[in-house]
């Protein structure tokens, strides 16, 4: 009898060679073939789930933000109860932030598909794709604080949303170069947070 195989779970071992590559070397340094002996297999075989590298990379950005979005919604469980705002804040920056290797990695591989995004027409409207959610569900946290009293009124939650990304962003890039560490980069957040939450 012939062995199945779980196309999916392929896929997303060919998108984890493709991380591993990218959070060393860069997606410059992803060719299709580099990436086919990561993941332990022949052009052709890769060929069969992935018909260019573009397709490949899209894919695999897909299934990273997949992955971060899951984690998210694990630190907003762990949690407990019904979380307010702030905590399910704290939470979503926690996760975005560089706060461990896994994440750090993570990370690293984002910043390489920014990289080639810049110049990948195709790569950069799929990336931007995800921008206005993310903002979005920060936005609706914000809105929700401001309904309670915890936000003050005159607080645009959309602006509030975007200066937030842009602040994980800055604090990423200076943990990513050791100009601060992991807890530094947390303590500054949360004192945005404090600051935010301050009706």
């Amino acid at each position: 009898m012939p062995k199945l195989v779980d196309h999916d779970e392929r896929r997303r071992s060919i998108a984890g060679a493709l991380w591993r590559i990218a959070s060393t070397r860069g997606l410059d340094g992803a060719s299709m073939r580099d990436v086919a002996a990561e993941a332990g297999m022949s052009l052709g075989q890769l060929q069969h789930y992935f018909r260019s590298r573009g397709e490949m990379l899209v894919f695999a950005l897909d299934h990273i933000n997949e992955l971060a979005a899951g984690r998210i919604r694990e630190r907003v469980r762990a949690v407990g109860g019904t979380p307010s705002p702030r905590a399910v804040l704290r939470a979503i920056v926690a996760e975005m932030l560089p706060l461990d290797d896994d994440s750090r990695s993570g990370i690293l591989v984002q910043i390489a598909y920014f990289m080639q995004a810049v110049h990948d027409e195709r790569l950069r409207r799929h990336a931007k794709e995800g921008v206005p959610l993310l903002r979005a569900m920060l936005a609706e946290q914000i809105r929700q604080a401001v309904g309670r009293g915890e936000v003050g009124a005159d607080r645009d939650p959309e602006t509030e949303a975007m200066l937030l990304l842009c602040l994980i962003d800055g604090l990423t890039s200076y943990t990513l170069l050791d100009v601060q560490t992991p807890q530094e980069a947390l303590r500054l957040a949360d004192a945005h947070l404090d600051r935010l939450f301050a009706p």
